[in-house]
């Protein structure tokens, strides 16, 4: 039960930093400075617990890769969404909501969340799943960075996600139609599992 509530936690704060970095007036162009340091520090907070995953693609590709169990990757899920979730709910309540709903292009925004979540898991499976990487003390960072650079290159394109549950939270909030939810979820697994078998097949051979 503590791997469930370390990621319900870990996500609820990263969708928690997301949601008010990006309502107006919010963090502006520092958004994803933040939204990249609070995944770090939650990954360190966690990582020791759950394996910090707070995101379901990447729980994904860590079974993929055989390193979650396949019993824990369902509540992993619902876990993340669920803390996405709650986020999205708790916003509202500390801040008046100032969003525009998000159309992205549909084909532009499938190519940069599946390239970009695939980045984000191909790092989480090296820096945090690799026997020869064990022991590191800057995964936390790495992963970070990943998104950070990430939301910097695309958020334009996409709104830069990379994770199904803050696709879910940011759709609670109104940051996107409801009708695009999809785009997400089709692209941010694809990446990532994408990236489990490059990494299983290629890398880690």
């Amino acid at each position: 039960m503590k791997k469930y509530i370390a990621e319900a936690i870990g996500t609820f704060f990263l969708m928690f930093t997301i949601g008010l970095c990006v309502n107006k007036p919010g963090a502006g162009a520092m958004a994803p400075v933040a939204i990249g340091a609070i995944l770090m520090v939650m990954i360190y907070a966690c990582g020791y617990i759950s394996g910090a995953h707070f995101n379901p693609a990447v729980t994904l590709a860590v079974w993929m890769r055989g390193k979650c169990d396949t019993k824990d990757v369902p509540w992993y899920m619902v876990a993340q969404f669920l803390g996405a979730t709650l986020a999205a709910g708790l916003i509202p309540c500390v801040t008046r909501l100032d969003v525009s709903v998000g159309m992205p292009n549909v084909l532009a925004a499938l190519v940069v969340e599946t390239v970009f979540t695939f980045a984000l898991a191909f790092v989480v499976l090296n820096v945090a799943t690799s026997d020869k990487t064990a022991g590191n003390s800057y995964y936390g960072l790495a992963i970070g960075f990943t998104v950070l650079a990430g939301a910097y290159a695309v958020g334009p394109i996409s709104g830069a996600a990379f994770n199904p549950a803050v696709a879910l939270g940011v759709t609670l909030l109104g940051l996107s139609a409801v009708g695009n939810l999809w785009v997400f979820l089709v692209a941010n697994f694809t990446g990532a599992a994408l990236a489990a078998i490059i990494y299983k097949h290629v890398i880690a051979k």
